[in-house]
């Protein structure tokens, strides 16, 4: 079978940015695929649900990978790279699908992003999860953090574990914007890649 989106297939490129391609290098090698596999995954619904795209259009996109996304990976169709970088997530599936679900409800329905926000913050919890974090606390700190990244607010450092290093990254290079020389940008994106603050 094949997707809706079938010309959008990933290939040696998986869409994301440098700073996003660093922040994924930080991660353990055991945690890497799976955080490709989210900020790709985000990318390719957010291409499938763009603004100016007739909403039926949006909805059969997002459907496909809704559908995907409720049935066990190893029923997932072959050839699929994306799909393929998701299969790390077979066991948190759901909160891949309600990725979708808040993509859908920002584009075609009128919640504004909100259901968006709240399922890129579960997915980010629910890979912390596939990284090994199974403490309340450390898991509300996974919560804070992407929240403090997706609203470019926060202040003060969020310790996290190894495997949500490259959290750590997007959050602070959110936070500290656009401003200053390139090197500066760099440095900081190596000061917290390797130290985590």
């Amino acid at each position: 079978m094949q997707s809706v989106d079938a010309g959008d297939e990933l290939g040696p490129d998986d869409g994301l940015d440098p700073i996003e391609r660093l922040a994924v290098a930080y991660a353990p090698g055991t945690v890497r695929p799976a955080w490709r596999g989210f900020l790709a995954f985000d990318r390719r619904l957010a291409d499938a649900a763009r603004e100016g795209r007739d909403p039926i259009m949006i909805q059969l996109r997002l459907a496909w990978w809704r559908d995907r996304m409720a049935e066990p990976a190893a029923r997932w169709p072959a050839g699929e790279p994306l799909l393929a970088m998701l299969t790390a997530w077979d066991a948190e599936r759901s909160a891949l699908s309600a990725m979708v679900d808040g993509w859908e409800a920002r584009n075609v329905g009128s919640d504004g992003g909100a259901a968006l926000r709240s399922a890129r913050i579960a997915a980010l919890e629910a890979l912390a999860r596939i990284g090994g974090a199974r403490d309340g606390a450390v898991l509300a700190d996974v919560r804070r953090a992407a929240a403090e990244w997706l609203d470019t607010v926060g202040a003060g450092t969020i310790h996290l574990p190894r495997t949500m290093r490259p959290l750590v990254v997007l959050r602070g290079m959110a936070l500290r914007g656009e401003e200053g020389p390139p090197l500066r940008r760099f440095l900081t994106l190596l000061r917290l890649g390797m130290l985590g603050r």
